[in-house]
């Protein structure tokens, strides 16, 4: 138990904090004042000693294709083609605009409150010392508990990609696996500069061939393609907009409409991981809200616009559909390269196969690098062994990312056909992991505005304001906590697939529910005052130290003549994709 001035004394000096106050329009007698009376228990280590520190090597191009980076991958890719399938063009757009909507009100949550303090603990600090440590804790430990999931997976599915050229029986995946790996250890060991502009040129790579599909299956909807058939809004009338699942009638379309709220969830999973990366960021007040701004037209443009014209393109009921919904990792699932068969193109299949290993790598090594800062996070709150703390001259946690790195082994489980079904209860884990980050997000923000107004701090004095304020965060909140709890309903109902029950998609969909459950009510058991009232959330400490960086960068930044703006043409019409 420790209190304020305690707290104090190992963060910095108090009186350049009480002077940052006072320039930003703060009055001591209700801040300060308050705050020493506070008793805030189980403060977390908010900043490092000075062997444990991150650097600060992400700039603001990195932070913005990161967060870009982070958002494309298998599932819009993939992902889309079984969620077309199932559901019919109609629900598939209706469900990615409607989670992109929810994925935009958790950015905002989330960007309010890391502009306003950037830790290197990210949202679970943020969990920590403004809500309740128990969800901190919670938190942490559940998005840790993804990504040593999802990094092997995504392992898995490179070597699985890789069989479109190489035949298993040829060279075992295993081999493919083994080096991926090492790879990604080296990319993520060599330190935070050379992280960020590998994975900025990965993710820009990412984003032209996005586009590129998307300019393409344009082109083709309006008769551009080999065939010359203007297909247009055929596919929404016959077979129609809307398909059935499990059920016949208006129950069907409904049940098909919600099962896709399940793979666009997951496909938006990912968005969030700039909150990992605040504690490494340049110039985080401007560089953080930027991302989280240019996230809606990102959302809009990336997923919705490419589901729209991919339910122009190809029907539901396709015979090419329903085979690619069965290839779970090859060029043969992508919806995009159904589109183009459909059309006559026949000389892409294996150019697309190649960007989806692109695609499959990034993500396998951005895994790596949130899975190692959260641990790092857990660590520097006490949540871990204090060894996972430390850091190379290079600012990298290198036992935090030798500890996650070692999960990774976990994908020569896939050497095996049997466990290819595994890794797809995996999958359905994670989803639910990333389900409660999203709502342990949501309920901090609000936590965080009740704190702002019980202390005084008003928008005015905010780098960033999420536009729906609290109530964007409860609709937000509302409909995750429903997602959550019905994703998997189908385990429940009747068909001709499942039985009378699906244990196995039961157990897998939602075991990450009572585990997350458990770990916040047993930390309360072991803490029993482990609640933060409003008045007394820590929205200070280490903030002087965060002004002090921020000053200094935009001094540099002035003296050597600021070139990050870049040309008009540049700002105008590519900043937001780039």
């Amino acid at each position: 138990m420790s209190n304020w001035n305690d707290v104090e004394r190992t963060r910095g000096d108090s009186s350049s904090q009480s002077s940052l106050e006072k320039a930003k329009g703060f009055e001591p007698a209700a801040t300060v004042n308050a705050v020493e009376k506070s008793h805030v228990p189980h403060l977390p280590n908010v900043l490092p000693e000075e062997e444990s520190h991150l650097h600060r090597g992400l700039k603001s191009r990195h932070i913005t294709m990161i967060a870009i980076g982070g958002a494309i991958g298998t599932g819009l890719i993939i992902g889309t083609g079984s969620a077309l399938a199932k559901a019919g063009p109609g629900s598939v757009l209706i469900s990615y605009a409607f989670i992109g909507v929810l994925v935009y009100l958790v950015m905002c949550a989330l960007g309010e409150m890391a502009a306003w303090l950037p830790l290197p603990s990210g949202f679970t600090g943020y969990a920590t010392r403004f809500c309740d440590p128990a969800l901190g804790f919670a938190l942490g430990y559940t998005y840790w508990f993804k990504y040593i999931i999802v990094t092997p997976n995504q392992l898995t599915a490179a070597s699985l990609v890789i069989q479109y050229w190489v035949d298993r029986d040829k060279v075992n995946p295993g081999v493919f696996i083994a080096v991926f790996l090492v790879v990604i250890c080296c990319i993520n060991y060599f330190g935070i500069k050379f992280f960020g502009e590998f994975e900025f040129w990965l993710s820009s790579f990412k984003v032209v061939i996005i586009i590129g599909l998307i300019l393409l299956s344009a082109i083709l909807a309006l008769g551009g393609g080999p065939d010359g058939d203007r297909k247009g809004f055929r596919y929404w009338k016959d077979p129609g907009a809307f398909n059935t699942y499990i059920k016949d009638g208006a129950t069907g379309r409904f049940l098909a409409f919600w099962s896709v709220l399940t793979v666009a969830t997951f496909a938006y999973l990912g968005t969030e991981l700039v909150g990992v990366t605040v504690g490494e960021a340049q110039n985080p007040r401007r560089t953080i809200p930027r991302a989280i701004r240019l996230t809606f037209y990102r959302i809009l443009f990336f997923y919705v616009l490419s589901v729209f014209l991919l339910g122009m393109l190809v029907p539901y009921d396709s015979e090419e559909l329903a085979f690619a919904t069965k290839q779970s990792s090859s060029a043969s699932a992508s919806p995009f390269v159904v589109a183009i068969k459909l059309s006559g193109i026949n000389a892409l299949p294996g150019i697309i196969n190649g960007c989806i290993l692109i695609f499959v790598f990034s993500a396998s090594n951005s895994d790596l690098y949130i899975a190692s800062r959260t641990l790092y996070g857990l660590a520097c709150e006490g949540r871990a062994p204090k060894i996972f703390t430390r850091t190379d001259s290079r600012g990298v946690p290198v036992f935090a990312l030798g500890f996650s790195a070692m999960f990774g082994c976990l994908a020569f489980m896939n050497v095996s056909d049997d466990s290819k079904t595994v890794f797809g209860y995996f999958v359905n884990l994670v989803t639910i992991f990333g389900l409660c980050t999203w709502i342990s997000i949501l309920v901090t923000h609000i936590y965080f505005r009740r704190a702002r107004k019980a202390q005084g701090i008003r928008d005015a004095d905010m780098p960033y304001v999420a536009p729906g304020g609290s109530w964007g965060s409860y609709v937000a909140l509302f409909f995750c906590v429903i997602i959550a709890i019905f994703k998997n309903y189908d385990v429940f109902v009747p068909s001709s697939s499942y039985g009378n029950f699906d244990y196995k998609n039961f157990i897998t969909g939602y075991l990450g529910i009572p585990l997350y459950l458990i770990l916040i009510f047993g930390y309360k058991w072991t803490h029993p005052r482990s609640g933060i009232p409003p008045e007394e959330a820590d929205l200070f400490s280490g903030k002087d130290e965060i002004d002090r960086e921020e000053r200094a960068f935009l001094e540099a930044q002035a003296a050597n003549g600021d070139k990050s703006r870049g040309s008009w043409f540049y700002r105008t019409f590519l900043a937001w994709l780039f």
